[in-house]
């Protein structure tokens, strides 16, 4: 996460990100987080980076770690449109290390007080952070059993748009190629878990992990996810791997031997064995949410955050809003590129909640002639995976006088469309 902050601060995405657009959208609940006033994100931002090394090494590392998981998540909430996956698991891990005594051993705490040594810590903290990761590997694999992943999309448009030098990008183009990957990926979320848990295929299954992540990080160019992977698969290892693969630390293991823990009280036992189970519980509900409504989550995008569908489809927008004044009664067309960042009209898209917020700001910051407050309509084509266009948005509902929900909204159109045999040309008029 250093490193994160740093290539942030050189690449000038914080003004980019937060301060430069018209409009932040915003998680629901969350609308009061704005970005600090002046340079306030750049000082917030700055302190993320001190703290993920203050982490790193092990100094002051309960409060590192809280102040750390406070303002990520801040940085989280700031935007929905910046949403990926790994933000938020980021967001997640470092809840966990707020109570996982990580700065028990080779850290800078446990050097500045020996009493801190460890030689162990608890077994529901490690099997914690295994089970988020393990809640990571299962539902993106659980994502990709569907028939357009089945069929290569959208691995297909994935690989052909891939910078890769001409020798290998002719090979990604092949028909073969998108299969391949993609039941590869499917396997390989799917197993990798149970294959890291027997002991007899663990370092083969890192190995596979390892060179699945690096391809990941090569062809598809998704930030710092591939190396946090990386890192996170490490957990399932033996516990004791570092000492092993690190001699120098075998020099120090007598320092350590020499304090015990405490075992804990039942009670604080029961107590912590609860709260880890209500937490599990929840990261395994949330993806299975969209089980509550009719129709297929591909088109309702309401239910893909939080439920690490990752990389599973594509999609071309074309939306239009309609503004009328009922004061004058006069409608006129907006374009969204005229009111928000090229960045955020396009990831907008078709996602119901950006839409909505959307319109409400349309109706706010449109002038109108009269009491009377504004009607916003939009029409919304999409095309999904090479399908031909559909409207996702009831055209008829006026968007402003619609109230944010936490479920799917009823003005969403809902369709049931096969994958077609020859996708859909984006070169063709929608």
């Amino acid at each position: 996460m250093t490193w994160q902050v740093w290539r942030y601060f050189s690449y000038h995405r914080i003004g980019l990100f937060w301060l430069e657009p018209p409009l932040l959208f915003k998680y629901y609940g969350f609308s009061w987080v704005q970005p600090w006033p002046g340079n306030g994100l750049y000082i917030h931002w700055a302190i993320l980076g001190v703290l993920a090394l203050f982490i790193a090494i092990g100094l002051f590392y309960r409060v590192s770690a809280l102040l750390f998981f406070l303002g990520w998540t801040y940085i989280f909430l700031l935007d929905e449109a910046q949403w990926v996956n790994h933000t938020y698991l980021i967001s997640l891990f470092s809840f966990l290390l707020i109570f996982v005594p990580a700065n028990r051993a080779f850290s800078a705490d446990a050097w500045l007080n020996p009493k801190r040594r460890l030689q162990t810590v608890p077994a529901w903290t490690l099997w914690l952070l295994r089970a988020q990761m393990g809640v990571v590997y299962f539902f993106a694999g659980v994502a990709k059993i569907s028939p357009d992943w089945l069929h290569g999309e959208p691995m297909r448009v994935w690989l052909s748009n891939s910078k890769q030098p001409p020798i290998i990008h002719r090979f990604l183009t092949e028909p073969w190629a998108a299969y391949s990957f993609s039941y590869i990926a499917l396997l390989f979320d799917l197993s990798i878990v149970p294959f890291l848990f027997w002991r007899r295929t663990r370092t083969a299954a890192f190995c596979a992990a390892l060179v699945f992540h690096l391809l990941n990080a090569q062809l598809f160019h998704i930030e710092v996810f591939p190396w946090l992977a990386i890192a996170a698969t490490t957990l399932f290892l033996s516990p004791s791997w570092p000492r092993r693969v690190l001699p120098m630390f075998r020099k120090t293991d007598a320092a350590y031997s020499a304090v015990d823990q405490t075992s804990p009280s039942q009670r604080k036992q029961s107590v912590i064995l609860t709260l880890a189970t209500i937490y599990v519980a929840i990261q395994i509900l949330v993806p299975l949410r969209h089980f509550l409504y009719r129709g297929g989550i591909e088109w309702m995008y309401a239910e893909h955050r939080f439920s690490w569908r990752m990389l599973i489809q594509t999609e071309l927008v074309r939306p239009y809003f309609y503004v009328t004044d009922p004061n004058s009664g006069k409608t006129f067309q907006v374009k969204p590129q005229e009111y928000l960042d090229l960045p955020h009209a396009q990831a907008m898209g078709w996602r119901p909640d950006m839409l909505l917020q959307f319109a409400h700001h349309l109706a706010k910051v449109t002038p109108r002639f009269g009491p009377k407050p504004l009607r916003v309509e939009a029409r919304v084509l999409v095309s999904l995976n090479g399908r031909k266009p559909q409207l996702i948005v009831d055209p008829n509902v006026d968007l402003a006088a619609q109230s944010r929900t936490l479920g799917r909204p009823r003005w969403l159109l809902k369709i049931d469309q096969p994958l077609p045999d020859h996708p859909f040309d984006p070169s063709e008029p929608f």
